[in-house]
């Protein structure tokens, strides 16, 4: 064994590093500067490795599919700031409301239309607690179901296109961001399908924990409904058909389709008249300082990258889980708990660039689809992002719930929604074909 032994101690290094606070990005390029400068004193480095890093920097920032980040989020933050995603969750609501569970299920249907607009699992977190929590708790919900169903429903960005997590993905994983999204989109609706079909069910067994709006609540009816329907509904559908209609159908690739959806999603905000200086300042500063972070935690890990592969890192990772015993099964297993428990922990902009160069190497070798690996992570970090006792969505809702739900109620609450997302997961590896099956149709039409 060579100098493997020290990039073993590396990667150690950077997780102690990590879990001191330390901002990821610095965590990345100190370490990497530390056992660099190690690996040169016992000749196990070389300074000239050093000179790759413009080539690949260069590379980085003259990716393509890399440029949808700031559009997608630019979309996002215009749709939240403007006010216009809290429209959209009261009028599903007053559609929704006089049936039993009614309000949970306008949680879900607005979730997974946030997520296919924004892609923000904070921003949708944060707006449907604020909303939608007090509401439902001042009509007689239980309360961990309620923060479980806004919970698990914000998360639905992690995994729903267009998805930041999968734009990431495809760059470290080498496949096409078009594919990706076309792969996620069936998971992602079979998990809110699960989330429905859930409430669906909690209305027949327990019913006094998701009750309908009672007969003297006022409810907008008749044209007026219509009105805003068309108003607050229609709209950002339309949206979400053009960006990823256009995606899907070979019309514009992804990062052409998130210009569009920048632009359609100023235009909403204008036909609503909230398109203001002020609106335009605080959604360009919220995606630059994203974009900024992901950018510069790709830098440094590229740095990582580099002195990790020069100490033989690489080579030992990948040797070890390609002899994984049980072969592709194995290797799913060891991955998903690997991603999981990083999941619950870190960031998914982090995970992407600390786990998947380490898995890639090793899921090509055994020759696993790439497309369907990715969408199988992807919904792995969706039940990590939400799972006690540290799930970022946890913290989010935390933020901004009444003190009548404790932090208790709120981890609580995302126990059942984890068992469906485990639920799908395992469907998903069990079927590929629901990740192929919209990529085929797709390839053949």
């Amino acid at each position: 064994m060579g100098f493997e032994w020290l990039a073993i101690l590396m990667f150690g290094g950077f997780f102690v590093i990590l879990m001191t606070g330390y901002p990821v990005a610095f965590s990345f390029a100190g370490t990497a500067i530390i056992f660099g400068g190690i690996g040169l004193s016992v000749g196990a480095f070389d300074l000239n490795r050093l000179l790759l890093l413009p080539n690949i920097w260069f590379g980085t920032m003259s990716n393509f599919t890399l440029l949808a980040i700031p559009y997608f989020i630019f979309l996002g933050s215009v749709l939240e700031k403007s006010g216009l995603a809290e429209e959209l969750l009261e009028t599903i609501s007053m559609i929704l409301g006089r049936l039993r569970g009614g309000l949970a299920l306008a949680v879900v249907i607005v979730g997974t239309l946030l997520a296919a607009t924004t892609g923000v699992v904070a921003a949708t977190v944060i707006v449907m607690g604020m909303l939608s929590l007090p509401i439902m708790l001042r009509y007689g919900y239980d309360k961990k179901l309620a923060a479980g169903v806004i919970v698990a429903s914000g998360t639905l960005a992690q995994l729903i296109p267009p998805s930041l997590v999968l734009v990431i993905l495809s760059d470290q994983l080498g496949v096409s961001v078009g594919d990706l999204f076309l792969g996620a989109l069936l998971p992602g609706l079979m998990l809110s399908g699960s989330y429905i079909l859930y409430i669906i069910w909690l209305s027949f067994v327990s019913p006094e924990k998701v009750p309908a709006l009672p007969p003297d609540v006022p409810i907008i009816k008749g044209k007026a409904l219509i009105r805003q329907i068309f108003k607050a509904v229609v709209p950002p559908v339309l949206l979400v058909l053009v960006v990823l209609g256009s995606i899907f159908f070979g019309i514009a690739t992804p990062t052409e389709a998130g210009a569009v959806g920048a632009v359609g999603a100023c235009l909403l905000a204008f036909l609503n008249r909230r398109l203001t200086p002020q609106l335009i300042k605080d959604a360009a500063h919220a995606t630059a300082v994203i974009t900024a972070l992901v950018m510069m935690i790709l830098f440094c890990s590229s740095l990582f990258s580099l002195v990790f592969d020069a100490l033989g890192g690489k080579i030992l990772i990948t040797g070890l889980l390609t002899k994984v015993p049980g072969g592709h099964l194995g290797f799913l297993i060891i991955s998903n708990i690997a991603i999981f428990i990083l999941g619950v922990f870190l960031e998914f902009i982090e995970i992407c660039f600390i786990a998947m160069p380490l898995f890639v190497p090793a899921a090509q070798a055994l020759g696993i689809d790439m497309v369907w690996f990715g969408v199988v992570m992807a919904i792995n970090l969706q039940t990590a992002f939400i799972s006690p006792p540290v799930g970022f969505s946890l913290f989010y809702l935390q933020s901004v719930a009444p003190k009548e739900v404790s932090t208790l109620d709120i981890h609580k609450s995302a126990i059942p929604f984890m068992i469906l997302q485990f639920i799908v997961l395992v469907i998903v590896m069990l079927f590929p074909q629901t990740v192929r099956f919209l990529i085929d149709i797709s390839a053949t039409s």
